[in-house]
């Protein structure tokens, strides 16, 4: 007997500096949901936060561009100059984890979310910092390390040393 091949699958749970404005938050949802292969299977809109987790998953390559495509649209989008929100938050895409549920290595997962990384930096001209499995160092291991001095402080701190950003461009994005 055999055994049946699974297709890897990925998930990813971006969470978003948006929870207020709904028209925004579709577009977004469009964006993850517009590839084939990749699957938005939950939205948590948190007002009080001003913030949105939107989970989505499928086969990595699907994931990733969906992903992608979620992340330029949020970038076009959101204003992180006007936005207030209680949770803390780096940017207009927070964080955005990406989660191995089947056939799928977390160091193939790294891999991946390196890649993401790059694409995001080089196109859309946002500074990435990849944190926990992915981090570049051991001191950008902790998330809550990483979003000491939340989006108020990330200038200053990009001017220190150790903060250069693993991708994209070693200056502040004040918009995204």
């Amino acid at each position: 007997m055999t055994k049946a091949h699974s297709e890897p699958l990925l998930e990813c749970i971006p969470n978003f500096s948006e929870g207020v404005n709904m028209a925004i938050l579709q577009k977004i949802a469009d964006s993850l949901s517009s590839v084939d292969g990749a699957s938005l299977l939950h939205m948590d809109v948190g007002s009080s936060a001003n913030r949105t987790v939107m989970t989505l998953a499928g086969t990595p390559v699907a994931v990733l561009e969906a992903t992608y495509r979620g992340i330029e649209t949020a970038v076009s989008l959101i204003n992180m100059e006007k936005h207030q929100g209680v949770h803390p938050r780096m940017g207009a895409v927070d964080v955005c984890p990406l989660v191995p549920l089947q056939g799928i290595s977390m160091e193939e997962v790294k891999g991946l979310a390196m890649k993401l990384g790059k694409r995001v930096g080089e196109t859309l001209g946002v500074p990435v910092f990849l944190y926990e499995e992915s981090a570049s160092s051991p001191s950008r291991k902790s998330l809550a390390f990483i979003r000491k001095g939340e989006y108020e402080g990330i200038a200053a701190r990009m001017g220190t040393p150790g903060w250069k950003p693993d991708f994209g461009p070693h200056t502040f994005n004040p918009t995204a």
